[in-house]
């Protein structure tokens, strides 16, 4: 087992603002670590302060109480440029359309390194083409950037953030204008790299499912604005994540791994019985119509056969199937 190599920490740490007349705190008290190879999720509510940390960390503003180390050496004492050479953010706006090429906004990664003149090196134009490999893009090289889907253009900008060459690399909702296929795989894409890259990845991200799944580590702003770290299971387990989203009518389900809202209403209960799969995506459709599962004997039970790809449901041991669980529920409502 590898051990945890530490490249970004914070020593109880408070980020805010400084208003005219006194400090207005958004988080405090905070010992976190970022270690290299990992990939870590920093979830919360809207408002919470995940922007604003990752402002403070990244050494952007400063903090109101508390230091934040890179490789041992405090942040604020690492001048712009070296520190660049470092530690490298991505924002969340949406990347505006220009007459750049592809290959020139990747090539901005380099500056860091370059001379006034910017011209590029050999050893600069390897990075570049190695930034491009590893985020799919090579085939884009010559295409403007205005030609490209929002998903390309994300990775467009992981790609300048790979030649910039750092250690640690800061992404602010990388998946915010992307659908579902994009956000499976600009996370995938980031796990990868940070794994083979050997990269400490810090993001902050409201796709819950899509960090549990692939997360090494999540920061966790909870309710007394502070933050719990820790594998998101074990997180999940100890109630932390259930505890740092609580709403009135708003429960955490253990066993999909997701936030669902509890009814009021009186529900006629339901026995389910059958294969895993065919009975877990019946029981969201029986839990949203107003049922509720029991294990229990029932005055509704429904037993499902069949396969995946060709399921039968039989109500109340009946000789008639139901082909789909939408004719299913009509037979049911209709009782």
């Amino acid at each position: 087992m590898k051990e945890m190599r530490t490249i970004l920490s914070t020593k109880n740490l408070t980020v805010g603002y400084k208003g005219k007349k006194e400090a207005k705190p958004v988080l405090s008290n905070l010992n976190l670590s970022l270690q290299k190879g990992k990939l870590t999720c920093l979830l919360g509510t809207n408002g919470a302060g995940k922007s604003t940390l990752m402002r403070t960390i990244g050494g952007i503003q400063k903090p109101l109480d508390g230091e934040v180390f890179m490789q041992g050496k405090a942040i604020q004492s690492i001048d712009a440029k070296s520190l660049s050479k470092q530690l490298s953010l991505v924002l969340t706006d949406r990347i505006a359309p220009g007459n750049l090429t592809v290959y020139a906004l990747v090539s901005l990664g380099r500056f860091p390194y370059t001379s006034w003149l910017g011209t590029l090196s050999q050893e600069d134009k390897d990075i570049i083409f190695m930034a491009m490999e590893a985020t799919g893009i090579l085939e884009f090289a010559n295409k403007h950037i205005g030609e490209l889907s929002d998903g390309e253009r994300q990775k467009v900008m992981i790609a300048r953030t790979l030649a910039q060459n750092t250690e640690v690399i800061f992404l602010d909702e990388p998946t915010a204008h992307l659908d579902l296929p994009n956000r499976m795989e600009i996370f995938h894409l980031l796990r990868e790299l940070a794994v083979k890259e050997d990269k400490a990845i810090l993001l902050t991200t409201h796709e819950l499912d899509m960090a549990l799944a692939n997360a090494d580590h999540l920061w966790l702003i909870n309710q007394n604005q502070t933050i719990d770290s820790g594998l998101p299971e074990d997180l999940v387990l100890n109630g932390a994540l259930e505890e740092a989203f609580k709403r009135e009518q708003l429960q955490f389900d253990y066993e999909l791994g997701s936030f669902k809202r509890i009814s009021t209403q009186v529900k006629r209960k339901v026995k389910l019985e059958g294969d895993t799969i065919l009975k877990r995506w019946t029981k969201s459709a029986l839990e949203r119509a107003g049922y509720e599962i029991t294990q229990k004997p029932s005055e509704i039970e429904i037993q499902i056969s069949g396969t995946l790809k060709a399921p039968l449901w039989h109500l109340n041991y009946n000789d008639t199937t139901y082909r789909t669980i939408q004719e299913l529920l009509i037979q049911i409502n209709n009782q």
